[in-house]
């Protein structure tokens, strides 16, 4: 089991920004694909930014140019800082990661693929 543990999560108005960071503490191999994920109630996990071992990107297109995913090796985490928030940015936004040599293309299939999770952090956009 891998724990990645999330924080960073709360309520914040529209255009206002959040910081959300993911501990992957028991990942030993820095080559992981990390990435974070969503799910607003009512709808379907969609994948929302993705970092290969690499540290190429990629983006759900209605988040590109408002988030920003990036990781630090040393320390095992992966961040999403988030601004320009709108209310259709609120879910809850999960962290996740895996071995593979396709990473980007995880974040088109919806958290499949994704071998471990944390437990989600909650974010609430007001309008």
């Amino acid at each position: 089991q891998v724990p990645l543990v999330e924080s960073g999560g709360g309520s914040v108005q529209a255009g206002g920004s959040l910081n959300l960071s993911c501990i992957v503490s028991g990942f030993a191999d820095t080559r992981a694909c990390l990435g974070w994920f969503r799910q607003a109630p009512g709808k379907e996990r969609e994948g929302v930014a993705i970092i290969s071992r690499l540290a190429t990107t990629d983006y759900l297109n209605s988040v590109k140019g408002r988030f920003t995913i990036s990781r630090d090796n040393n320390k095992k985490t992966v961040s999403l800082q988030m601004n320009m928030l709108k209310p259709e940015d609120t879910a809850m936004y999960y962290c996740a990661a895996t071995m593979t040599n396709t990473c980007l293309s995880l974040l088109w299939k919806a958290g499949a693929g994704m071998d471990y999770w944390g437990k989600g952090t909650l974010v609430t956009i007001s309008s």
